[in-house]
């Protein structure tokens, strides 16, 4: 048996999907990155290098947007589309795991 399709993704100008696929890789740098769940060195530093090249097309993602006079963020469609690429799991990643206990 075939697992469901996922959700499609929200209608989205090109700009907000820009936004989304730059947060989401910046997102998985940042996992790489975090000490707390890291195994290498190596990895770290090399999506520590790829961080600020991705920061920079976020940024010119939102100076396009704004430019273009979209001034407000839909945060319910940019979520809606951040769930259905797995951004939950992914920004997990993020964070500090529990204490598992001794």
């Amino acid at each position: 048996m075939l697992p469901p399709e996922p959700p499609p993704l929200p209608a989205l100008t090109r700009a907000e999907g820009e936004v989304v696929d730059h947060y989401l890789r910046i997102v998985d740098l940042l996992g790489r990155i975090n000490p707390a769940r890291g195994t290498d060195t190596y990895g770290a530093l090399r999506a520590a290098q790829a961080l600020p090249a991705q920061a920079a097309g976020l940024l010119d993602a939102l100076t396009a947007m704004h430019r273009r006079g979209e001034t407000e963020l839909y945060a319910a469609a940019l979520a809606r589309a951040l769930r259905t690429l797995d951004g939950e799991r992914r920004a997990a990643r993020v964070t500090v795991p529990p204490e598992t206990p001794t």
